[in-house]
């Protein structure tokens, strides 16, 4: 597995202190963050998961603890959208430019709007997909969300 993916690069050109993190990813897991979290050995909602949404029609990245749910009229609010849904898979991919699985808010393929779970930010340190399936980096959520320019809202359900 390579440790250089364009979200790491992403965060060492931004010059963001951050750790890789690998564990052996489970695509038939039925909670991917809950997986690595296990695999990781931490508490998930200090591993964040990274989801694609369409708010009013336009693409969007919410990050939040991998042990919740968001709430997509809690995320179209924090967007000032009318409305939300979850992306499909494809429609993910293709956007985000990463496998579902492995995708990572850093160094996606096009710069979309980007919700993080307030709850998240009482953390000291979380883990973020690192652009690849079974690579997580874990750094200051408040470094996550100035390299994003990342909303940070109430988005679980």
């Amino acid at each position: 597995m390579s440790k250089a993916t364009r979200a790491t690069r992403a965060l060492e050109k931004a010059g963001i202190p951050f750790t890789i993190h690998s564990y052996d990813y489970d695509p038939s897991a039925d909670r991917i963050g809950i997986q690595a979290a296990q695999a990781l050995g931490e508490d998930p909602c200090r591993v964040l998961k990274t989801l694609m949404a369409m708010a009013d029609g336009k693409p969007a990245c919410l990050i939040l603890p991998s042990d919740r749910e968001a709430s997509m009229k809690k995320l179209a609010a924090a967007l000032g959208a009318k409305s939300a849904q979850m992306m499909s898979p494809a429609d993910a991919e293709r956007i985000a430019g990463y496998k579902v699985g492995g995708i990572s808010p850093f160094g996606q393929m096009r710069v979309v709007p980007t919700v993080i779970e307030e709850s998240a930010m009482a953390e000291p340190l979380v883990y973020i997909n690192g652009g690849q399936r079974g690579l997580q980096v874990r750094l200051a959520p408040g470094d996550a969300a100035a390299l994003l320019r990342a909303r940070i809202a109430p988005i679980i359900a």
